[in-house]
């Protein structure tokens, strides 16, 4: 089958970066110390104390307890642990692996990991803290736990102490399934890789000019027309709801909660091109498949736009359990800026009506949403600083995506053949080198909700293309969301991300080398 341009730079990245080292053989558990695990975890945790010639070592009889309500996450420590080890690591009581809900005062994300010769412990407030040190531990393991074959190498984790609790409650990612339409299976891919990192919100791009990807029972063409397709011409595709349903609850199981998008009033090609009555002259354009934007928009002055509105929103607020609902509100260079604020004025009241927050991109702060909705600034080197200001005046939560430091899809640097470089090239330096309390003039620490890294997919159709951009940046972002300040250190942080490398080479997780980290 011939080669797409996308597929083609996919052959190139693989052949440039996956045979440079990203498929060698990992290094042996034996030759490293475990000891130094402890100050290799990502992101960096709050405090750490070492026991030094104490560790713990995991075998064919180690067993997992749990006290009550904290079953699954046992449940799922035991999934991440069998593989590799081949041990049964049966989950019942006496265990010499314990997750303890005992510990109120690490707050509803924090833990506190104890190892001993004789145990792991994990201390938490909520099994979502529990789950969190979970991720914690595996990186206190040997590498070769992450592989899905079993590995013949000692399981031991260094003796100390670890106590951790995040410094954002909003730690995101983004994925865009609308320029390309990616399975339940590959999201749900994608959802278990954040996780692995704290990230605990996932916003679904799901509608733009190229597609339309969520069922809307009241309004089928949506999906069987404006689905149909996605840059560049392919196939496209659609979540239905029992689609949608499943990821959320996969989602739910590694604590992320879902964010879906629906960007309004422009990058709505598809729906118009679906309904010809959302087009102000009653005709509906043709399906779309280029990258250009700002030529879109749902038709302000008619009542149906709010119909469809209110029935798309009622629908997805239904499925959706999580508290957000994002109504984009980008690039809408087709709406004056007095038609755009009439368009949210109508529009956000619907979000409320169905018990979500709103959370939209930085320009729809003109239209000075309600306090406590959610700006989600995506600016270039401070750009409409003044309005983060003022929306931070005005009791705005202010989440920050600059595209200069945290977009995943930018170029590393002008050789990287994937991605787009309008934001300028985001080498892992560049992602990890802000500090998102001070990032805006004119906007308070205290008003900084969290971090997000999206993910734009124009030039991405698959996993392998998403885990490249990804990786190794995700992990910075997810460090600034996560760690104390006083941890943010690149020297230190390139370090344990290098560390990284050997991990993501068992779990088969493809990454570009960058060459700014000495990767083993």
């Amino acid at each position: 089958m011939p080669l797409t341009p996308v597929r083609a730079a996919t052959a190139a990245l693989l052949t440039g970066v996956l045979t440079a080292g990203v498929l060698s053989t990992l290094t042996p558990a034996a030759a490293a110390d475990p000891q130094a695990r402890l100050h290799q975890v990502v992101p960096a945790p709050e405090t750490v104390r070492e026991a030094p010639g104490v560790a713990f070592e995991l075998t064919a009889d180690s067993s997992i307890t749990a006290d009550p309500g904290a079953t699954e996450v046992a449940d799922r420590l035991a999934e991440v642990l069998r593989p590799a080890t081949g041990f049964p690591l049966p989950v019942g009581d006496g265990g010499d692996l314990a997750l303890r809900l005992d510990e109120p005062e690490t707050g509803p994300e924090g833990y506190r990991l104890e190892v001993t010769a004789d145990a792991v412990t994990l201390h938490a407030a909520t099994d979502t803290g529990l789950f969190h040190g979970v991720q914690t531990l595996r990186q206190l393991l040997p590498a070769e736990i992450e592989s899905p074959q079993v590995q013949d190498v000692p399981w031991t984790v260094p003796g100390g102490e670890i106590t951790d609790r995040p410094r954002y409650e909003h730690r995101a990612a983004g994925l865009d399934v609308a320029r390309h339409f990616f399975d339940v299976d590959s999201v749900k891919r994608y959802i278990d890789q954040l996780a692995r990192y704290k990230v605990n919100f996932l916003r679904l791009h799901l509608s733009d000019d190229q597609g339309w990807r969520i069922q809307i029972t009241d309004w089928p063409r949506l999906t069987e027309h404006g689905g149909s397709t996605e840059v560049g011409g392919g196939p496209g595709g659609f979540y239905t709801q029992q689609d949608y349903s499943e990821i959320v609850a996969h989602a739910e199981s590694r604590h992320i909660t879902l964010i879906p998008e629906i960007d309004t009033p422009g990058h709505t090609n598809a729906a118009l091109s679906s309904y010809a009555e959302l087009n102000c002259d009653g005709v509906a354009p043709p399906l779309y498949t280029g990258i250009e934007v700002g030529f879109s928009s749902l038709c302000v002055d008619k009542d149906v736009t709010y119909e469809f509105l209110d029935d798309v929103i009622r629908e997805i607020a239904a499925l959706t359990p999580g508290p957000y609902l994002h109504i984009g509100g980008d690039e809408a260079d087709a709406t004056t800026d007095e038609q755009y604020r009439a368009f949210m004025d109508r529009a956000l009241p619907i979000v409320a009506k169905y018990g979500k927050t709103a959370v939209g991109w930085h320009e729809y702060a003109k239209a000075e949403p309600a306090a406590g909705s959610v700006v989600q600034y995506w600016g270039t080197e401070g750009a409409d600083a003044e309005l983060m200001a003022a929306a931070a005046e005005r009791g705005n939560r202010i989440l920050l995506s600059p595209a200069d430091r945290s977009y995943l899809d930018m170029k590393y640097d002008e050789s990287t053949e994937l991605g787009l470089s309008w934001a300028g090239y985001v080498e892992v330096a560049d992602a990890y080198g802000w500090d998102p309390a001070t990032h805006l003039p004119g906007v308070p620490a205290e008003a900084v909700h969290g971090v997000e890294a999206p993910m734009w997919t124009e030039t991405l159709e698959t996993s392998e293309h998403v885990e490249l951009m990804a990786f190794p940046r995700l992990p910075a972002i997810a460090e600034l969301g996560w760690s104390p300040a006083d941890t943010h250190d690149w020297e230190s942080f390139r370090a344990r991300l290098a560390q990284q490398g050997p991990r993501w080479e068992a779990a088969g997780i493809g990454f570009t080398r960058s060459p700014q980290i000495d990767w083993p």
